[in-house]
């Protein structure tokens, strides 16, 4: 018997609709030419960790459940005295998230996500970096429908960024709008 292949939703509306869309909208000669989404890159920064020990570990759990795959501890490169922070110590997580791991977040994200936000209104429409590249915070990990709000120590939030192909930031916010994404009017 022959195994049923599971496509992503995002992926397959992503090769039947938006590619034809932005062919047609910006006249590109080759289908290689339209922008795609390459990953999605997950950051967050632990402000608390030189307080409380374990909390990294907690962090680390909630961002490992979120995404659906284990972060990446970052530590300081440089010592600041400020920050009561030292050199080598952990400072952050990061996940880098690709293919069908990277559609599946777009679409809990994009889908689930943001809906549950207070007064959601849309994204920042203009939160581009000039490359085609598109960031954008999120206050709390409680909307992510994973997260119990019973077993939460501390709300965090975390820096979402959504690397693409395009060459300029006109390109990718059809690319991003045309895939779901509820930009601001």
């Amino acid at each position: 018997m022959a195994e049923k292949v599971y496509k992503n939703r995002v992926k397959e509306n992503y090769e039947k609709e938006v590619v034809p869309y932005l062919v047609k909208k910006f006249n590109y000669k080759n289908v290689n030419e339209v922008p795609k989404l390459v990953k999605i890159v997950i950051n967050s920064g632990l402000g608390d960790v030189k307080d409380n020990a374990k909390s990294v570990q907690l962090a680390h759990d909630e961002l490992k459940t979120i995404a659906g795959q284990k972060p990446v501890i970052t530590k300081a490169t440089k010592s600041v005295a400020n920050f009561k922070v030292r050199e080598g110590m952990n400072i952050g997580l990061k996940v880098t998230l690709r293919s069908d791991r990277m559609y599946e977040f777009y679409d809990k994200f994009v889908s689930i996500a943001l809906p549950r936000v207070r007064d959601f209104r849309g994204v920042n429409p203009n939160s581009f970096d000039g490359r085609g590249n598109y960031a954008c915070g999120v206050k709390e990990q409680l909307i992510f429908p994973e997260i119990s709000y019973d077993q939460v120590e501390k709300i965090r939030g975390f820096d979402i960024c959504f690397v693409t192909t395009a060459k300029t930031d006109e390109e990718a916010r059809e690319l991003l709008g045309a895939m779901g994404m509820p930009f601001k009017k």
